[in-house]
């Protein structure tokens, strides 16, 4: 057989994936991209008209869609937020104990293996009103007077913090199981020192282990906050976006404007526009919290 040198042989390695990416991420992307600026009949092969950014100025003068795009942005900000503190904290203890902690990081992993649609159904059940288990408890001990006292899915002004529980319950193993990961490559000796000089803890924390294990953190802000802004199943499982459309995020949003009132245009450029700004937000994200090679002074 005829020898090839290492790009060529790289090359025919990477061409199956490049072959994927190109068939099931480049042209359906393209695909919305240009279905953006038409204006489509839900039938299938029914027309389609030329209509410029007609859908784009649609969709940012609609109170619906500017007021999804808020409520996204603030369950994105909340449940990464309560993640990192949760998963930073529970790194860092995991840490100190060493391998004593080998069984509570497998039982702690254990809520990233169920599925959003399963946790969705469990959190609803528990948080559903007048006969929700936490309602139910918190009643018994005098907490609540009633059962009925908090509605958890049903009040507007609590409901996006509520959807947002199995979220962070759910995945703060993730962030957990990356910033444990990031701590095992922080040198030993680096800390070691900082004892010795008399550096307390909250120093050490801020000074130290945060500002080495800044990469690692990117990372998982980026991959978190991504997967957070774009949730879906969870939020569809417990309240549909309601009540009044308050726990719509643009995922929902999207899927309504496509599937129930049958705008494949008015979607396709809400999804333009939101990936837009998701790619801007990561770079945004990387430059700040990453850059890799930058030199602290």
């Amino acid at each position: 057989m005829r020898r090839v040198d290492d790009r060529t042989f790289a090359t025919l390695l990477m061409a199956p994936a490049a072959v994927f990416l190109a068939v099931f991420v480049a042209w359906p992307l393209v695909r919305l991209v240009v279905d953006s600026f038409f204006e489509i009949s839900p039938i299938a092969d029914g027309p389609r008209s030329f209509v410029g950014l007609g859908n784009y100025l649609q969709a940012l003068r609609s109170e619906e869609f500017t007021g999804a795009a808020v409520r996204t942005a603030g369950y994105t900000a909340l449940v990464v937020t309560a993640e990192f503190v949760l998963g930073l904290a529970a790194a860092l203890l995991f840490s100190l104990l060493g391998t004593r902690s080998a069984v509570f990081r497998t039982v702690f992993l254990y809520p990233l293996m169920i599925a959003p649609v399963v946790a969705g159904l469990l959190w609803r059940f528990l948080l559903i009103d007048n006969f929700g288990i936490v309602n139910e408890l918190l009643s018994r001990i005098g907490i609540l007077p009633g059962a009925d006292a908090i509605g958890w899915l049903s009040n507007p002004d609590i409901v996006l913090f509520s959807v947002a529980i199995p979220d962070i319950w759910l995945t703060t193993s993730f962030m957990t199981l990356v910033i444990f990961a990031g701590l095992q490559n922080v040198p030993g000796e680096v800390i070691e020192a900082a004892r010795i000089d008399g550096a307390p803890a909250v120093s050490m924390l801020f000074r130290i282990i945060l500002p080495l294990l800044r990469p690692v953190i990117a990372v998982a802000l980026i991959v978190r906050g991504i997967d957070a802004a774009k949730a879906f199943d969870i939020i569809l499982i417990q309240t549909r976006g309601g009540p009044e459309n308050a726990s719509q995020t643009l995922s929902l949003l999207i899927y309504q404007t496509m599937i129930r009132f049958g705008d494949p245009g008015l979607a396709s450029a809400m999804a333009t526009m939101y990936l837009v700004v998701m790619l801007l937000v990561a770079t945004i994200a990387v430059w700040f919290i990453w850059r890799p090679g930058a030199v602290r002074q």
